[in-house]
């Protein structure tokens, strides 16, 4: 199977030179994805709609990969405020809490002050996929 990308449309791919996510056989690797919404090129000042705004893009890109959040087996969350993290903990268990994939927190500045998240994940989907 030949190795497919994936734009959500966002400006920031083209300029920056990366893609929303790569197909690589079974593999699916998801960028880090902030909590924009591409269709608006709009971001809440809110940490919890930004996480939640996160989970649709990522789902978004899954869906076109032929996947889900069932198929997550690692997740990587960036947050600049690390006492932040336990205030998106509903969510996260809201999109993966069945799945459990590996998980990792990391507490770094981002690349826009707007961000208050971004949520990185990996998944592989089945052989009948």
């Amino acid at each position: 199977m030949a190795r497919r990308l994936i734009s959500s449309g966002s400006t920031f791919e083209q300029e920056i030179g990366y893609s929303r996510a790569v197909v690589d056989g079974n593999w699916i690797f998801v960028s880090g994805t902030t909590g924009f919404d591409y269709s608006r090129m709009a971001i809440s000042d809110d940490l919890l709609e930004q996480a939640e705004q996160c989970f649709r893009n990522i789902d978004a890109a899954l869906n076109e990969a032929g996947s889900s959040m069932r198929d997550v087996v690692r997740v990587t969350y960036v947050l600049p405020v690390a006492a932040d993290f336990p205030k998106c903990w509903p969510i996260f268990r809201k999109y993966l809490g069945e799945t459990k994939p590996a998980a990792m927190m990391i507490s770094a500045g981002l690349s826009d002050p707007r961000m208050r998240i971004e949520i990185q994940v990996t998944a592989r989907r089945g052989p009948a996929a």
